[in-house]
Protein backbone atom coordinates (compact mmCIF):
# COMPACT_ATOMS: atom_id res chain seq x y z
CA UNK A 1 0.00 0.00 0.00
CA UNK A 2 1.21 3.72 -1.00
CA UNK A 3 2.17 5.64 2.12
CA UNK A 4 0.71 8.97 3.09
CA UNK A 5 2.19 10.97 0.71
CA UNK A 6 2.01 9.22 -2.38
CA UNK A 7 -1.65 8.99 -1.56
CA UNK A 8 -2.13 12.86 -1.47
CA UNK A 9 0.28 13.23 -4.59
CA UNK A 10 -2.61 11.20 -7.03
CA UNK A 11 -5.07 12.91 -9.04
CA UNK A 12 -7.93 14.07 -6.54
CA UNK A 13 -10.67 14.99 -8.98
CA UNK A 14 -13.72 13.33 -8.20
CA UNK A 15 -17.29 13.26 -9.08
CA UNK A 16 -19.65 15.17 -7.24
CA UNK A 17 -21.42 12.37 -5.64
CA UNK A 18 -17.69 11.35 -4.35
CA UNK A 19 -17.57 15.02 -3.61
CA UNK A 20 -20.20 14.79 -1.13
CA UNK A 21 -19.77 11.57 0.35
CA UNK A 22 -16.46 12.54 1.43
CA UNK A 23 -17.43 15.89 2.90
CA UNK A 24 -20.13 13.42 4.84
CA UNK A 25 -17.33 11.54 6.13
CA UNK A 26 -15.15 14.45 7.03
CA UNK A 27 -17.78 15.90 9.04
CA UNK A 28 -18.77 13.20 11.32
CA UNK A 29 -15.14 12.43 11.91
CA UNK A 30 -14.68 16.25 13.40
CA UNK A 31 -18.09 15.61 15.45
CA UNK A 32 -16.05 12.37 16.60
CA UNK A 33 -13.41 14.84 17.76
CA UNK A 34 -15.67 17.75 18.94
CA UNK A 35 -15.03 18.21 22.32
CA UNK A 36 -17.33 20.63 24.86
CA UNK A 37 -18.22 18.83 28.19
CA UNK A 38 -16.13 20.38 31.09
CA UNK A 39 -17.60 17.71 33.59
CA UNK A 40 -18.13 14.32 33.30
CA UNK A 41 -21.48 12.58 33.50
CA UNK A 42 -21.70 9.09 34.95
CA UNK A 43 -22.12 7.82 31.77
CA UNK A 44 -19.57 9.33 30.53
CA UNK A 45 -17.06 7.42 33.73
CA UNK A 46 -18.44 4.82 35.28
CA UNK A 47 -19.49 6.91 38.13
CA UNK A 48 -20.15 10.51 39.31
CA UNK A 49 -17.13 12.89 39.53
CA UNK A 50 -15.62 16.10 38.05
CA UNK A 51 -12.94 15.08 35.87
CA UNK A 52 -9.27 17.02 34.81
CA UNK A 53 -9.61 19.68 32.31
CA UNK A 54 -6.65 17.67 31.39
CA UNK A 55 -8.60 14.80 29.91
CA UNK A 56 -10.33 16.46 27.03
CA UNK A 57 -7.08 17.92 25.69
CA UNK A 58 -7.92 17.88 21.72
CA UNK A 59 -6.81 14.53 20.10
CA UNK A 60 -3.57 14.92 17.54
CA UNK A 61 -5.16 12.93 14.97
CA UNK A 62 -4.67 15.21 11.58
CA UNK A 63 -8.71 15.76 10.36
CA UNK A 64 -8.20 15.00 6.59
CA UNK A 65 -10.15 17.21 4.44
CA UNK A 66 -13.07 16.14 1.94
CA UNK A 67 -10.86 15.42 -0.96
CA UNK A 68 -7.39 14.18 1.06
CA UNK A 69 -10.11 11.68 2.52
CA UNK A 70 -11.83 10.49 -0.98
CA UNK A 71 -8.36 10.15 -2.07
CA UNK A 72 -7.28 7.75 0.82
CA UNK A 73 -10.35 5.74 0.24
CA UNK A 74 -9.98 5.87 -3.38
CA UNK A 75 -6.41 3.49 -2.95
CA UNK A 76 -7.90 1.34 0.14
CA UNK A 77 -10.72 0.43 -2.29
CA UNK A 78 -7.65 -0.10 -5.07
CA UNK A 79 -5.82 -2.36 -2.71
CA UNK A 80 -8.53 -3.92 -1.59
CA UNK A 81 -10.10 -5.14 -4.89
CA UNK A 82 -6.34 -5.99 -5.97
CA UNK A 83 -6.09 -8.38 -2.92
CA UNK A 84 -9.85 -9.97 -3.11
CA UNK A 85 -10.40 -8.88 0.62
CA UNK A 86 -13.66 -10.58 1.79
CA UNK A 87 -13.31 -8.61 5.64
CA UNK A 88 -11.78 -5.89 7.27
CA UNK A 89 -11.09 -5.98 11.05
CA UNK A 90 -11.73 -2.72 12.94
CA UNK A 91 -9.26 -3.21 16.21
CA UNK A 92 -8.87 -1.42 19.32
CA UNK A 93 -6.95 -2.08 22.11
CA UNK A 94 -8.28 -2.68 25.41
CA UNK A 95 -7.01 -1.57 28.84
CA UNK A 96 -4.50 -4.92 28.67
CA UNK A 97 -3.19 -4.19 25.18
CA UNK A 98 -5.81 -7.37 23.30
CA UNK A 99 -7.07 -6.35 20.29
CA UNK A 100 -10.43 -6.41 20.26
CA UNK A 101 -12.10 -6.78 16.72
CA UNK A 102 -15.07 -6.87 14.61
CA UNK A 103 -14.76 -7.89 11.17
CA UNK A 104 -16.91 -6.08 8.54
CA UNK A 105 -17.34 -7.66 5.01
CA UNK A 106 -15.92 -5.40 2.68
CA UNK A 107 -18.74 -4.38 0.78
CA UNK A 108 -19.52 -2.44 3.82
CA UNK A 109 -16.39 -0.99 4.74
CA UNK A 110 -16.96 2.52 3.32
CA UNK A 111 -19.97 2.96 5.01
CA UNK A 112 -18.20 2.14 8.54
CA UNK A 113 -15.49 4.89 7.83
CA UNK A 114 -18.58 7.02 8.18
CA UNK A 115 -20.40 5.86 10.43
CA UNK A 116 -17.80 3.87 12.66
CA UNK A 117 -18.77 0.09 14.12
CA UNK A 118 -20.66 0.40 17.37
CA UNK A 119 -19.07 -2.04 20.31
CA UNK A 120 -20.12 -2.73 23.82
CA UNK A 121 -17.90 -0.49 26.53
CA UNK A 122 -17.22 -3.45 28.19
CA UNK A 123 -15.00 -5.41 25.62
CA UNK A 124 -12.38 -2.55 26.38
CA UNK A 125 -12.90 -2.21 30.04
CA UNK A 126 -13.29 -5.77 31.58
CA UNK A 127 -11.17 -7.68 33.02
CA UNK A 128 -10.56 -11.39 31.13
CA UNK A 129 -12.52 -13.46 32.99
CA UNK A 130 -15.68 -10.85 33.95
CA UNK A 131 -17.55 -11.72 36.89
CA UNK A 132 -21.32 -11.07 38.15
CA UNK A 133 -19.84 -8.53 40.86
CA UNK A 134 -17.23 -6.71 38.60
CA UNK A 135 -19.62 -4.02 37.80
CA UNK A 136 -20.31 -3.42 41.41
CA UNK A 137 -16.63 -3.73 42.12
CA UNK A 138 -15.79 -0.74 40.05
CA UNK A 139 -18.93 0.65 40.70
CA UNK A 140 -20.03 1.53 37.10
CA UNK A 141 -23.09 2.07 35.83
CA UNK A 142 -22.52 1.93 31.83
CA UNK A 143 -20.22 -1.29 30.78
CA UNK A 144 -23.49 -1.99 28.57
CA UNK A 145 -23.43 1.19 26.43
CA UNK A 146 -21.93 1.23 23.04
CA UNK A 147 -18.88 2.82 22.28
CA UNK A 148 -17.77 3.89 18.68
CA UNK A 149 -14.61 2.86 16.63
CA UNK A 150 -13.19 5.15 14.52
CA UNK A 151 -10.80 3.81 11.79
CA UNK A 152 -7.88 5.66 11.34
CA UNK A 153 -7.26 5.03 7.63
CA UNK A 154 -3.12 5.50 7.57
CA UNK A 155 -3.01 2.22 9.56
CA UNK A 156 -5.36 -0.08 7.07
CA UNK A 157 -2.91 -3.06 6.59
CA UNK A 158 -3.34 -6.39 4.78
CA UNK A 159 -2.98 -9.22 6.98
CA UNK A 160 -0.49 -11.41 5.77
CA UNK A 161 -1.44 -13.88 8.69
CA UNK A 162 -5.13 -13.91 7.84
CA UNK A 163 -6.97 -15.28 4.71
CA UNK A 164 -8.31 -12.10 2.52
CA UNK A 165 -8.71 -9.64 5.58
CA UNK A 166 -6.88 -6.52 6.52
CA UNK A 167 -7.03 -4.62 9.69
CA UNK A 168 -7.31 -0.59 10.13
CA UNK A 169 -6.60 0.41 14.14
CA UNK A 170 -9.66 2.49 15.45
CA UNK A 171 -9.77 5.42 17.84
CA UNK A 172 -12.69 4.71 20.33
CA UNK A 173 -15.70 7.48 21.22
CA UNK A 174 -18.48 7.90 23.06
CA UNK A 175 -21.75 7.51 21.03
CA UNK A 176 -22.33 11.90 21.46
CA UNK A 177 -18.63 11.99 19.84
CA UNK A 178 -16.22 12.55 22.86
CA UNK A 179 -12.85 10.34 23.28
CA UNK A 180 -13.25 7.41 25.38
CA UNK A 181 -10.96 9.01 28.42
CA UNK A 182 -9.92 5.43 29.10
CA UNK A 183 -8.70 4.41 25.77
CA UNK A 184 -4.99 4.19 25.82
CA UNK A 185 -4.48 4.84 22.43
CA UNK A 186 -5.80 8.12 23.06
CA UNK A 187 -4.05 8.77 25.96
CA UNK A 188 -0.92 8.25 24.58
CA UNK A 189 -1.91 10.35 21.49
CA UNK A 190 -2.75 13.22 23.52
CA UNK A 191 0.88 12.89 25.48
CA UNK A 192 2.84 13.09 22.49
CA UNK A 193 0.90 16.27 21.60
CA UNK A 194 1.54 17.15 24.92
CA UNK A 195 5.70 16.36 24.07
CA UNK A 196 4.88 18.50 20.66
CA UNK A 197 3.55 21.65 22.35
CA UNK A 198 6.49 21.62 24.51
CA UNK A 199 9.09 21.99 21.21
CA UNK A 200 9.49 18.38 21.37
CA UNK A 201 8.74 14.62 19.68
CA UNK A 202 9.85 11.41 20.30
CA UNK A 203 11.41 8.38 18.39
CA UNK A 204 11.28 4.97 20.30
CA UNK A 205 10.99 1.23 19.73
CA UNK A 206 9.84 -1.57 21.44
CA UNK A 207 12.34 -4.84 22.26
CA UNK A 208 10.07 -7.80 23.07
CA UNK A 209 10.77 -10.90 24.37
CA UNK A 210 7.84 -13.63 23.94
CA UNK A 211 8.26 -17.57 24.34
CA UNK A 212 7.10 -20.63 21.65
CA UNK A 213 6.13 -23.41 23.34
CA UNK A 214 5.01 -26.84 21.36
CA UNK A 215 7.64 -26.44 18.88
CA UNK A 216 8.47 -29.67 16.98
CA UNK A 217 12.26 -29.45 18.05
CA UNK A 218 10.93 -29.41 21.71
CA UNK A 219 13.74 -28.35 23.74
CA UNK A 220 13.21 -28.89 27.37
CA UNK A 221 13.10 -26.47 30.03
CA UNK A 222 16.14 -28.10 32.12
CA UNK A 223 18.41 -27.41 29.00
CA UNK A 224 20.97 -24.79 28.98
CA UNK A 225 19.91 -21.47 26.72
CA UNK A 226 22.47 -19.68 24.78
CA UNK A 227 21.15 -16.10 24.57
CA UNK A 228 21.48 -14.85 20.70
CA UNK A 229 22.30 -18.79 19.14
CA UNK A 230 22.12 -18.82 15.60
CA UNK A 231 21.12 -22.70 15.97
CA UNK A 232 18.49 -21.81 18.17
CA UNK A 233 17.59 -18.58 16.05
CA UNK A 234 17.24 -21.25 13.26
CA UNK A 235 15.54 -23.98 14.82
CA UNK A 236 12.28 -22.65 13.77
CA UNK A 237 13.14 -20.34 10.87
CA UNK A 238 10.25 -20.65 8.68
CA UNK A 239 7.91 -19.53 11.66
CA UNK A 240 10.27 -16.75 12.65
CA UNK A 241 10.33 -15.45 9.01
CA UNK A 242 6.94 -15.57 8.44
CA UNK A 243 6.14 -13.68 11.34
CA UNK A 244 9.10 -10.88 10.11
CA UNK A 245 7.86 -10.82 7.11
CA UNK A 246 4.37 -10.29 8.14
CA UNK A 247 4.99 -7.95 10.40
CA UNK A 248 7.14 -5.56 7.72
CA UNK A 249 4.19 -6.06 5.30
CA UNK A 250 2.02 -4.57 8.13
CA UNK A 251 4.37 -1.64 8.36
CA UNK A 252 6.16 -2.69 11.41
CA UNK A 253 9.55 -2.48 10.30
CA UNK A 254 11.68 -5.52 12.58
CA UNK A 255 15.52 -4.60 12.98
CA UNK A 256 16.39 -7.63 14.40
CA UNK A 257 15.16 -10.96 16.26
CA UNK A 258 17.48 -13.38 17.97
CA UNK A 259 17.45 -16.52 20.33
CA UNK A 260 17.01 -15.25 24.11
CA UNK A 261 17.99 -16.31 27.83
CA UNK A 262 15.53 -19.02 28.40
CA UNK A 263 14.77 -21.83 26.48
CA UNK A 264 11.92 -21.46 23.49
CA UNK A 265 12.33 -17.39 24.23
CA UNK A 266 13.09 -14.95 21.41
CA UNK A 267 13.65 -11.51 21.29
CA UNK A 268 12.26 -8.84 18.65
CA UNK A 269 13.86 -5.16 17.77
CA UNK A 270 11.81 -2.77 15.80
CA UNK A 271 13.38 0.11 14.19
CA UNK A 272 12.74 3.46 15.77
CA UNK A 273 9.64 5.54 14.31
CA UNK A 274 8.51 8.83 15.37
CA UNK A 275 5.03 9.65 17.13
CA UNK A 276 2.45 6.41 17.92
CA UNK A 277 3.71 4.19 15.62
CA UNK A 278 5.95 2.16 17.93
CA UNK A 279 3.08 1.48 19.88
CA UNK A 280 1.16 0.66 17.02
CA UNK A 281 3.72 -2.01 16.05
CA UNK A 282 3.96 -2.89 19.46
CA UNK A 283 0.02 -3.37 19.08
CA UNK A 284 0.43 -5.33 16.07
CA UNK A 285 2.93 -8.19 17.16
CA UNK A 286 0.96 -8.88 19.97
CA UNK A 287 -1.75 -9.90 17.84
CA UNK A 288 0.18 -11.10 14.56
CA UNK A 289 2.72 -13.81 17.04
CA UNK A 290 -0.29 -15.43 18.44
CA UNK A 291 -2.16 -15.98 14.85
CA UNK A 292 1.22 -17.15 13.07
CA UNK A 293 1.93 -19.84 16.16
CA UNK A 294 -1.12 -21.02 15.62
CA UNK A 295 -1.04 -21.60 11.53
CA UNK A 296 2.33 -23.68 12.97
CA UNK A 297 0.20 -25.83 15.41
CA UNK A 298 2.48 -23.26 18.55
CA UNK A 299 1.15 -21.57 21.21
CA UNK A 300 2.82 -18.18 21.80
CA UNK A 301 3.08 -16.88 25.53
CA UNK A 302 4.63 -13.57 27.07
CA UNK A 303 5.22 -15.78 30.15
CA UNK A 304 8.02 -18.12 30.61
CA UNK A 305 7.78 -21.54 32.74
CA UNK A 306 8.49 -20.07 35.48
CA UNK A 307 5.73 -17.19 35.70
CA UNK A 308 7.95 -14.69 35.05
CA UNK A 309 7.01 -12.41 32.33
CA UNK A 310 9.22 -11.27 29.38
CA UNK A 311 10.11 -8.03 29.30
CA UNK A 312 8.67 -5.21 27.24
CA UNK A 313 11.74 -2.26 26.96
CA UNK A 314 10.62 1.16 25.12
CA UNK A 315 13.81 2.59 23.68
CA UNK A 316 13.56 6.06 22.92
CA UNK A 317 15.02 9.49 22.43
CA UNK A 318 13.51 12.88 22.15
CA UNK A 319 14.28 14.94 19.17
CA UNK A 320 13.17 19.16 18.12
CA UNK A 321 9.86 18.85 16.96
CA UNK A 322 10.81 18.65 13.33
CA UNK A 323 12.70 15.40 13.86
CA UNK A 324 15.99 16.72 12.71
CA UNK A 325 18.34 16.51 16.01
CA UNK A 326 18.43 14.39 18.70
CA UNK A 327 17.89 16.25 22.11
CA UNK A 328 19.89 13.46 23.98
CA UNK A 329 23.23 13.88 21.99
CA UNK A 330 26.20 15.95 23.25
CA UNK A 331 27.80 18.10 20.00
CA UNK A 332 30.78 17.21 21.88
CA UNK A 333 30.61 13.44 21.08
CA UNK A 334 31.45 12.30 24.47
CA UNK A 335 29.08 8.97 25.01
CA UNK A 336 26.84 10.90 27.71
CA UNK A 337 23.51 12.55 27.67
CA UNK A 338 23.08 16.31 27.47
CA UNK A 339 21.35 18.60 29.71
CA UNK A 340 18.03 17.75 28.14
CA UNK A 341 18.45 13.97 28.38
CA UNK A 342 19.35 14.42 31.95
CA UNK A 343 16.66 16.26 33.11
CA UNK A 344 14.49 13.68 30.81
CA UNK A 345 16.26 10.55 33.04
CA UNK A 346 15.05 12.78 36.19
CA UNK A 347 11.61 12.55 35.49
CA UNK A 348 11.52 8.74 34.74
CA UNK A 349 13.57 8.36 38.04
CA UNK A 350 11.28 10.47 39.90
CA UNK A 351 8.20 8.80 39.02
CA UNK A 352 9.81 5.32 38.64
CA UNK A 353 7.11 3.86 41.26
CA UNK A 354 4.02 4.81 39.85
CA UNK A 355 5.73 4.21 35.76
CA UNK A 356 5.88 0.43 37.36
CA UNK A 357 2.69 0.15 38.00
CA UNK A 358 1.94 0.56 34.34
CA UNK A 359 4.66 -1.41 33.07
CA UNK A 360 4.06 -4.57 35.54
CA UNK A 361 0.78 -4.37 35.65
CA UNK A 362 0.46 -7.82 37.50
CA UNK A 363 1.96 -9.85 40.59
CA UNK A 364 3.84 -12.04 37.77
CA UNK A 365 5.60 -9.09 36.11
CA UNK A 366 7.05 -7.65 39.45
CA UNK A 367 9.09 -10.65 40.20
CA UNK A 368 11.65 -9.90 37.90
CA UNK A 369 12.46 -6.74 40.00
CA UNK A 370 13.24 -8.84 43.18
CA UNK A 371 14.73 -12.14 41.64
CA UNK A 372 18.08 -11.76 42.19
CA UNK A 373 17.76 -10.75 45.52
CA UNK A 374 17.84 -12.11 48.69
CA UNK A 375 16.91 -10.23 50.83
CA UNK A 376 13.00 -9.77 51.82
CA UNK A 377 12.02 -5.66 51.21
CA UNK A 378 9.47 -3.85 50.34
CA UNK A 379 11.03 -2.32 47.82
CA UNK A 380 14.20 -1.71 45.67
CA UNK A 381 16.51 1.05 44.22
CA UNK A 382 15.62 2.19 41.10
CA UNK A 383 19.07 2.15 39.25
CA UNK A 384 20.21 3.78 35.55
CA UNK A 385 23.60 3.43 33.98
CA UNK A 386 25.71 4.14 30.92
CA UNK A 387 25.60 0.78 28.77
CA UNK A 388 24.64 -1.36 31.62
CA UNK A 389 22.07 -3.86 30.65
CA UNK A 390 21.09 -4.55 34.69
CA UNK A 391 20.06 -1.11 34.97
CA UNK A 392 15.77 0.24 34.86
CA UNK A 393 17.37 2.58 32.66
CA UNK A 394 20.09 2.32 30.53
CA UNK A 395 21.45 4.39 28.50
CA UNK A 396 22.93 4.12 25.17
CA UNK A 397 25.17 6.50 23.34
CA UNK A 398 26.45 3.76 20.47
CA UNK A 399 24.28 3.40 17.28
CA UNK A 400 23.00 5.36 14.35
CA UNK A 401 20.61 7.30 15.78
CA UNK A 402 23.07 8.67 19.19
CA UNK A 403 22.36 8.62 22.18
CA UNK A 404 18.83 6.95 23.60
CA UNK A 405 17.27 5.73 27.06
CA UNK A 406 16.26 2.17 27.47
CA UNK A 407 12.84 2.11 29.87
CA UNK A 408 13.72 -1.08 30.97
CA UNK A 409 10.57 -1.56 34.03
CA UNK A 410 7.86 -2.94 31.58
CA UNK A 411 6.82 -6.82 30.99
CA UNK A 412 5.49 -7.77 27.52
CA UNK A 413 2.14 -7.91 29.06
CA UNK A 414 1.98 -4.05 29.77
CA UNK A 415 -0.20 -2.20 27.04
CA UNK A 416 2.36 -0.49 25.05
CA UNK A 417 0.09 2.47 24.45
CA UNK A 418 0.27 3.22 28.23
CA UNK A 419 4.15 2.33 28.24
CA UNK A 420 4.88 5.13 25.68
CA UNK A 421 2.03 7.58 27.20
CA UNK A 422 3.50 7.33 31.29
CA UNK A 423 7.38 7.72 29.89
CA UNK A 424 6.58 10.65 27.69
CA UNK A 425 4.44 12.17 30.78
CA UNK A 426 7.53 11.57 33.46
CA UNK A 427 10.38 12.61 31.25
CA UNK A 428 8.15 16.00 30.27
CA UNK A 429 7.81 16.78 33.65
CA UNK A 430 11.58 16.30 34.25
CA UNK A 431 12.12 18.53 31.46
CA UNK A 432 9.50 21.15 33.02
CA UNK A 433 10.65 20.93 36.77
CA UNK A 434 13.57 21.16 38.25
CA UNK A 435 12.78 20.26 41.87
CA UNK A 436 12.78 16.50 41.41
CA UNK A 437 16.61 16.24 40.86
CA UNK A 438 19.75 18.21 39.95
CA UNK A 439 22.13 18.03 36.92
CA UNK A 440 25.41 18.80 35.98
CA UNK A 441 27.03 21.09 33.69
CA UNK A 442 26.82 19.48 29.87
CA UNK A 443 30.18 17.87 29.89
CA UNK A 444 29.39 15.95 33.42
CA UNK A 445 27.75 12.72 34.11
CA UNK A 446 26.52 13.30 37.65
CA UNK A 447 22.71 13.24 38.35
CA UNK A 448 21.87 13.74 41.83
CA UNK A 449 18.51 13.12 43.00
CA UNK A 450 17.18 15.06 46.01
CA UNK A 451 15.26 11.39 46.63
CA UNK A 452 16.44 8.01 46.04
CA UNK A 453 14.00 6.32 43.43
CA UNK A 454 12.30 2.46 44.90
CA UNK A 455 10.69 0.29 42.68
CA UNK A 456 7.40 -1.53 45.06
CA UNK A 457 8.15 -5.37 44.80
CA UNK A 458 4.26 -5.64 45.39
CA UNK A 459 1.26 -4.77 43.26
CA UNK A 460 -0.79 -3.16 45.89
CA UNK A 461 2.34 -0.64 46.58
CA UNK A 462 2.77 0.28 43.23
CA UNK A 463 -1.13 0.86 42.82
CA UNK A 464 -0.63 3.71 45.67
CA UNK A 465 2.26 5.18 44.51
CA UNK A 466 0.46 5.70 41.11
CA UNK A 467 -2.75 7.00 42.80
CA UNK A 468 -0.10 9.42 44.90
CA UNK A 469 1.67 10.36 41.95
CA UNK A 470 -0.05 14.01 41.01
CA UNK A 471 2.15 14.51 37.85
CA UNK A 472 0.80 10.86 36.46
CA UNK A 473 -2.65 11.54 37.78
CA UNK A 474 -2.94 14.77 35.85
CA UNK A 475 -1.00 13.64 32.95
CA UNK A 476 -3.19 10.40 32.31
CA UNK A 477 -6.57 11.64 33.30
CA UNK A 478 -8.30 11.47 36.79
CA UNK A 479 -10.78 9.13 35.02
CA UNK A 480 -8.49 6.38 33.75
CA UNK A 481 -6.25 6.23 37.12
CA UNK A 482 -9.66 5.58 39.06
CA UNK A 483 -10.68 3.08 36.82
CA UNK A 484 -7.25 1.36 36.25
CA UNK A 485 -6.49 1.28 40.27
CA UNK A 486 -10.16 -0.36 40.63
CA UNK A 487 -9.46 -2.41 38.16
CA UNK A 488 -6.26 -4.00 39.91
CA UNK A 489 -7.55 -4.11 42.78
CA UNK A 490 -10.00 -5.95 41.65
CA UNK A 491 -7.76 -8.77 39.95
CA UNK A 492 -5.75 -8.88 43.37
CA UNK A 493 -8.84 -9.67 45.06
CA UNK A 494 -10.34 -12.36 43.20
CA UNK A 495 -7.14 -13.88 41.21
CA UNK A 496 -5.11 -16.26 42.74
CA UNK A 497 -1.44 -16.16 41.48
CA UNK A 498 -0.91 -19.57 40.88
CA UNK A 499 -3.66 -19.22 38.37
CA UNK A 500 -2.33 -15.98 37.00
CA UNK A 501 -0.04 -17.73 34.19
CA UNK A 502 -2.84 -19.93 32.72
CA UNK A 503 -5.43 -16.67 33.05
CA UNK A 504 -2.42 -14.42 30.86
CA UNK A 505 -2.09 -17.57 28.72
CA UNK A 506 -5.37 -18.24 27.82
CA UNK A 507 -6.39 -14.71 27.95
CA UNK A 508 -3.35 -13.09 25.63
CA UNK A 509 -3.13 -15.87 23.28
Amino acid sequence: MSDEGDLLQEDTTKDEGNETEASGMCKLRRTRKKVSKTHLCPTDVGESGTSNSNDYTRDSTQILTPTQLSSRMKHIKQEMARNHLQFVRFEATDLHGVSRSKSIPAHFFQEKVIHGVFMPRGYLELLPNPKDNEVNHIRATCFNSDIVLMPELSTFRVLPWAERTARVICDTFTVTGEPLLTSPRYIAKRQLRQLQDAGFSLLSAFIYDFCIFAVPEVINSKTLSFPASTLLDNHDQPFMQELVDGLYHTGANVESFSSSTRPGQMEICFLPEFGINSADNAFTLRAGVKEVARKYNYIASFFIETSFCNSGILSHSVWDVGGKRNMFCSSSGMEQLTVTGKKWLAGLLKHSAALSCLMAPAVSCRKRYSKESKDLKDSVPTTWGYNDNSCAFNIKCHGEKGARIENKLGSATANPYLVLAATVAAGLDGLQNSDGALVGPDEGTDLYQSKPSELPLKLQDALVALEEDQCLRQALGETFIRYFVAMKKYELENEETDAERNKFLEYFI
